[in-house]
């Protein structure tokens, strides 16, 4: 998202906007650093054009005012918001500015091997760190209303954040509730009483969309297409078929009793917030709490380790290599800087220094970025992406882009932009592509971005770890 003509973003609450780190199009979240206080955050910004309509307005006025009342651990602190109008004679781009806390882990699922997922131990401490937000979310009377992996970021220091309240709602105020009636939320983690005409409870909606997230945790995939019977999957748990099926037939005791009184299709049946916070298996021993940031983002990419794409991510030099001592240097990175995201490697040598990539879809190749761009376009469109027509060149970084646009294999709708610049090292020139995901499951994202490393056109240039 480019600014207009002699237009700049404006300074929000004293941080100055920096590089995109999610999205594109009329919504991006920026880097924002506050160089007087030596403060990172984010800013998520969403443009104010002729088209803008007064309930897209209205849609945006409740997310800045419900987010900004959610203090707790495990929700993305809302910072400050502004509001610049387009008068014909400002020199600001007009928008919604909302100041986030820096969720510098990125995605939680970005760091999860596809159809692999993550042992019960990770899953149990990411499930009751996702439960201890929704409490607090729902005590304020407030229904999230789209929990799904592209919603569930990670802080610096591997901690779960429930992001994005762009679709919530408030169920209950002053001490009266009231059911809900509109129909949002993405088909593989909305519940199945949103299929039905009659308003709904907010609770259970939500119970239902973190039950899709432990499944999708213990597993890398979402249970199915949607929750009605028109996907076989869920037609299949319906009649209890569905758990003589791999992998339901991987998962027993404890854990298949809460997965099973969550996705209870009855509401008024559904285990709640309580239940589910004093059920076996959330209160099993586990150790992962006590690890240290370095065993815990190891533990985490565990998969992504075992398949590869760790060492695809950074095949040259190790994260350790990187030195996290240096105040200046860690400012610079705009406070992602932490022994967790180092142990990650969401930091990786370019042409114009050390950066910051807050995913880990990326690779590098033995060609120049035209070329490979080139090679990565043909072969999406190969396969059926979109892919923009128009080439991005950023001088800065001698850098290109394109955007890339299709459905992941559930058929929700899947964006992003494939960045290539150049890069040099230890005698090797060659480019630097990062796959950044604007919409869409990253699990979906990531097996997109594995099939063009893997494609036989882009392969024989991927510089791989000896």
């Amino acid at each position: 998202m480019s600014p207009p003509t002699n237009r700049k973003y404006p300074p929000i609450a004293g941080y100055e906007l920096g590089s995109v780190i999610a999205g594109g199009g009329f919504s991006c979240v920026f880097r924002a650093t506050n160089a007087e206080l030596r403060s990172s955050a984010a800013c998520k910004v969403v443009l104010i054009t002729p088209q803008t309509t007064p309930q897209q307005r209205k849609e945006l006025e409740k997310e800045i005012k419900v987010h900004s009342i959610l203090k707790h651990a495990n929700v993305l602190e809302f910072m400050a918001a502004s509001v610049v109008e387009e008068n014909g004679k400002t020199r600001w781009v007009p928008g919604y500015y909302m100041l986030m806390e820096l969720a510098a882990g990125g995605d939680l699922f970005d760091k999860i091997a596809p159809e692999v997922g993550i042992d019960h131990d990770m899953a149990q401490h990411y499930f009751n760190q996702l439960i201890s937000g929704l409490s607090f979310i729902h005590g304020q009377g407030i229904c999230h209303r789209d929990l799904k992996p592209e919603n569930l970021l990670l802080s610096g220091a591997g901690v779960l954040k429930v992001a994005d309240f762009g679709l919530c709602a408030v169920w209950r105020h002053k001490g009266q509730e009231r059911k809900l009636a509109e129909r949002c939320g993405s088909l593989p983690y909305v519940a199945p009483e949103l299929s039905l005409p009659d308003p709904y409870r907010a609770e259970p909606v939500d119970v239902w969309g973190a039950g899709v997230v432990l499944f999708t945790l213990l597993f890398g995939s979402t249970p199915w297409d949607e929750p009605t019977t028109h996907s076989p999957e869920f037609a299949s748990y319906v009649t209890g078929e569905i758990l003589r099926q791999d992998p339901w037939n991987r998962i027993n005791g404890d854990a298949l009793d809460l997965l099973l009184g969550i996705l209870t299709i009855d509401p008024t049946k559904r285990l709640n917030i309580t239940q589910i916070r004093a059920h076996p298996w959330c209160n099993r021993s586990s150790q992962v709490p006590q690890l240290g940031p370095t065993a815990l983002a190891q533990r985490l990419t565990r998969g992504l380790q075992m398949n590869g794409d760790m060492a695809l991510a950074e095949p040259e030099m190790p994260a350790e290599d990187v030195d996290m001592d240096e105040e200046d240097d860690g400012f610079a990175m705009g406070g992602a800087k932490s022994q967790f995201t180092q142990s990650l490697m969401l930091f990786s040598q370019t042409q114009s220094g050390m950066k910051y990539t807050p995913n880990l879809t990326r690779f590098y190749a033995s060609i120049s970025p035209s070329q490979l761009l080139t090679l990565i376009a043909q072969f999406l469109i190969s396969i059926g992406q979109q892919v923009s027509e128009d080439v991005h060149e950023d001088k800065r970084t001698s850098g290109v882009s394109i955007m890339v646009r299709g459905k992941d294999t559930r058929g929700l709708v899947m964006a992003g932009w494939v960045e290539v610049e150049e890069f040099s090292r230890e005698g090797t020139r060659g480019s630097r592509c990062v796959f950044r995901r604007d919409k869409g499951n990253p699990l979906s994202w990531r097996l997109l971005w594995k099939t063009v490393v893997n494609s036989p056109t882009v392969e024989p240039f991927v510089l791989k770890r000896r």
